[in-house]
C-alpha cells in the first residue's frame, strides 16, 4: 500500500561521472590531489572489543543507584609514537553550515557536525556497549548528597595551535561559556556550572563543581560528551583571552585528534591530524568534510573513489555494495525519528507568553485544562495525524528493513515497558473520524518541515508522511529549509506546524526532558504547567525507582495526549565503508550516531 506514496524514483542517483568529478573539483579538488604521501602500510588497528559485546547494543543499560563513579579512561597512548599519519580521508556530509566553534556562541548545525570531527573532546564518552568512561576526565566522583562533582583530568593533554596544556581552568571556563550559548542544554549547563561557593579548581588537574541542587548522574554525564547535537568539548581559555571570541571561533584550539586548518562555508572543512595525540593519533594526515547536499552527488563521489564514506539513505545501500571492495557498517537501534507538533506553549507562571502560541491552530488547545472540551478537540486532531501514518510501511520501504516500530514515544527506546503496552495503529479511517469529531470534516492546513541534520531518509520519510496526511484531507505545506534556518524559530517559539526530527535514544527518558523546559533555549514544541513541574521533578530525582515512576507518568501523559515526540520508527544506522578504509565499529561512540563518528580510529586497508 505504501508504494503509491513513493511519488518519484531515485533516478538522480545515476548521474554521469563527469558531473561527480566536477562537483568534487568545485569543492577544492579530488582526494588524490590532496594526499600528501603514498598510503604505505596501515598502522596496527586498535584492539577490538569482543564480538558479543558489539552485538548487544539494542537496549541501553538500566541506570544504577550508585552515587559515585570513578572509571579510568583508556587512551591508546601506548601506540601514539608509532603512528605516522598519511593520506587524506574524505567524507561527504549533507549540511555543515559556517565554521564557528566558540562555546559561547555555538549552536546547531555546527555543534552537531563538529562533535564528529573530532576537533574537540568531552569530559566523558559512551562506547558501543553504552558504557560511560572518561575521555578528558581520568576519573570523577559524586558526593553522597549528589551536590558535588569532583573531576580529575588526564595530565599532559595539549591544546591545539600552541596554547599549552589543558588545565582545570580551561574546563571550568569552557563549561560556563556553554551555559551562555544557544546550546540545546544551555539552561541545564548554566545551572550545573554556575559560579557558586563550593566550586573551585584547586589544582591544574582537578575541577570541583557544586551544583546547588542534585543532578542525576546518568543525565548530567550526557551533557559532557561528544559527539552529538548536545556536544560539549573543552577549548582554550587563553586563545579567547588573546584573540577574542570571533577570531577564536574561526580557528578553535581544542584537544581532539584533528585541528582545523581551513574552511569555506558551503564547501568544506579541512582538518590536520594531531601527531603524537595524547589519546589516538589518526592514521590519516588530513580529514576533509565536504558539504554535498544531494544524495546522488555523494554516491557518485563514493563510486569514483573521491569519498571514503558519506551520509546516505537506505535505498543507496545496493549501490554501495556494487562498489568493488566497499561494505556497510550497521549500528542497531541507533536513531529515533520523531514527529513533533509545535505551538502547544501554554502559559506558565513567570514565563513570557510565547509568540507562536495560537489557540486557533487545530492541534493547539485554547485551554491548558486537560479535561476541557478545547483540549479534547485539539488532542483528537493530533491523534488523527498520528493514526494516518503507516509506520511499518515506512520501515519496510524507506529503511529497507533497517529499523523497527517498537518504540512509540521519543526518549523511550529501551524503556517501552514504561508505557505499559501502549501502541500506535495505522488506521486512516479512524483518523478521518477523529477529524470529524474535532470539527474539521474538510481538514485544515499545516506546515511540515524535516529537520535536516543528516539522519538517513529524514526527508523522504517526512515527504511520505505529508502524502499520508493529504490522503485524510490535510493540506500540507511541505518546506525543506536548512536546519540553521529552522532552528532559530524553534528557539524563539515562533514555529507553528510539525517537524520530522531525528534524536538519539536516551540512557533514561528524563535525559531528554530538558528540551521541554521553558528556561531552555531549544524546545520540542510543548510547554505546559503540569509537564514542566513533573519533568523538573524527574530530572532532579536521584533515586532510580522514584525516577522511573515519574518517567512512566510523564510518558503516559505525552502519549495519551499525542502532544509531541511521537516516535514513528527507530533506525539502525548504516554507514558506507569505502575500499581504502577498514571498519571501526568497536570504536564508535553511541552518544549520538546520527552522523558518522570515530574518524580517528579509521585505518588504511
Amino acid at each position: 500500500m505504501i508504494q503509491r506514496w513513493l511519488l518519484t524514483p531515485k533516478a538522480m542517483i545515476f548521474i554521469p561521472l563527469a558531473l561527480a568529478l566536477a562537483i568534487m573539483v568545485a569543492c577544492g579538488g579530488t582526494g588524490a590531489e590532496q594526499e600528501a604521501a603514498d598510503q604505505g602500510s596501515a598502522p596496527e588497528s586498535p584492539t577490538s572489543a569482543p564480538a558479543s559485546a558489539v552485538e548487544n547494543t539494542a537496549v541501553p543499560a538500566q541506570p544504577g543507584a550508585s552515587t559515585t563513579v570513578a572509571p579510568v579512561s583508556t587512551p591508546e597512548a601506548a601506540s601514539v609514537g608509532d603512528v605516522q599519519p598519511v593520506g587524506t580521508l574524505n567524507v561527504g556530509l549533507k549540511e555543515m553550515g559556517p565554521f564557528f566553534l566558540h562555546p559561547s556562541t555555538l549552536g546547531n548545525p555546527q555543534i552537531f557536525v563538529q562533535g564528529t570531527a573530532p576537533i574537540g573532546e568531552g569530559l566523558f564518552q559512551e562506547d558501543i556497549n553504552h558504557e560511560v568512561s572518561g575521555m578528558l576526565a581520568e576519573s570523577w566522583s559524586i558526593s553522597e548528597d549528589f551536590l558535588t562533582w569532583t573531576i580529575k583530568l588526564n595530565k599532559g593533554i595539549q591544546l591545539h595551535k600552541g596554547f599549552g596544556e589543558l588545565t582545570s581552568e580551561d574546563v571550568q571556563w569552557t563549561m560556563r561559556q556553554w551555559g551562555e550559548s544557544k546550546h540545546p542544554r544551555a539552561g541545564q549547563l548554566a545551572s550545573f556550572w554556575e559560579d557558586r561557593p563550593g566550586s573551585s579548581t584547586p589544582d591544574p588537574y582537578t575541577v570541583v563543581v557544586h551544583t546547588g541542587e542534585p543532578f542525576v548522574k546518568v543525565i548530567a554525564q550526557r551533557w559532557h560528551m561528544v559527539p552529538g547535537g548536545a556536544s560539549t568539548f573543552i577549548a582554550s581559555k587563553k586563545q579567547t583571552d588573546d584573540l577574542g571570541v570571533e577570531a577564536a571561533s574561526e580557528d578553535m584550539a581544542a584537544t581532539g585528534p584533528w585541528e582545523i586548518q581551513e574552511h569555506r562555508t558551503g564547501e568544506f572543512w579541512r582538518m590536520a591530524a594531531v601527531r603524537d595525540h595524547w589519546r589516538q593519533t589518526p592514521a590519516f594526515d588530513e580529514l576533509i568534510f565536504w558539504e554535498i547536499p544531494e544524495e546522488s552527488s555523494r554516491i557518485a563521489g563514493f563510486q569514483t573513489g573521491e569519498l571514503d564514506t558519506f551520509l546516505m539513505s537506505m535505498d543507496t545501500i545496493p549501490l554501495v555494495q556494487e562498489v568493488v571492495g566497499a561494505e556497510v557498517m550497521s549500528i542497531p537501534n541507533a536513531i529515533e525519528m520523531r514527529l513533533r507538533f509545535y505551538g502547544n506553549w501554554y502559559p506558565i507562571e513567570g514565563v513570557e507568553p510565547r509568540p507562536g502560541y495560537d489557540p486557533e491552530l487545530p492541534w493547539v488547545s485554547a485551554s491548558p485544562d486537560v479535561d476541557s472540551p478545547e483540549w479534547a478537540e485539539a488532542r483528537k486532531v493530533r491523534q488523527a495525524l498520528v493514526a494516518a501514518i503507516d509506520r511499518d510501511g515506512l520501515v519496510e520501504t524507506i529503511l529497507s528493513g533497517y529499523g523497527h516500530t517498537r518504540t512509540v514515544q521519543g526518549m523511550y527506546s529501551g524503556f517501552e515497558h514504561y508505557l505499559d503496552g501502549r501502541t500506535l495503529e495505522f488506521n486512516p479511517e479512524r483518523a478521518t473520524e477523529l477529524l470529524n469529531e474535532a470539527g474539521y470534516p474538510d481538514g485544515f492546513s499545516i506546515t511540515l518541515t524535516p529537520s535536516l541534520r543528516g539522519a538517513p531518509a529524514e526527508v523522504e520519510s517526512c515527504e511520505i508522511i505529508a502524502q499520508m496526511w493529504n490522503d485524510i484531507g490535510i493540506d500540507v505545506n511541505f518546506q525543506r529549509i536548512p536546519y540553521g534556518t529552522l532552528r532559530p524559530q524553534l528557539v524563539a517559539r515562533t514555529y507553528q506546524g510539525a517537524t520530522c526530527h531525528a534524536g538519539s535514544p536516551a540512557p533514561t527518558p528524563a535525559q531528554g526532558y530538558g528540551s521541554y523546559l521553558s528556561k531552555n533555549p531549544f524546545n520540542r514544541g510543548l510547554e505546559h504547567p503540569w509537564q514542566e513541574a513533573k519533568m523538573l521533578e524527574a530530572m532532579a530525582e536521584v533515586n532510580p525507582a522514584a525516577r522511573e515512576a515519574l518517567e512512566r507518568e510523564i510518558g503516559a501523559f505525552l502519549f495519551d495526549n499525542a502532544l509531541t515526540d511521537i516516535n514513528y520508527y527507530t533506525i539502525d544506522t548504516v554507514w558506507p565503508i569505502g575500499p581504502r578504509i577498514s571498519p571501526w565499529l568497536e570504536k564508535v561512540r553511541t552518544s549520538d550516531v546520527r552522523q558518522i563518528n570515530g574518524y580517528e580510529y579509521i585505518q588504511h586497508r
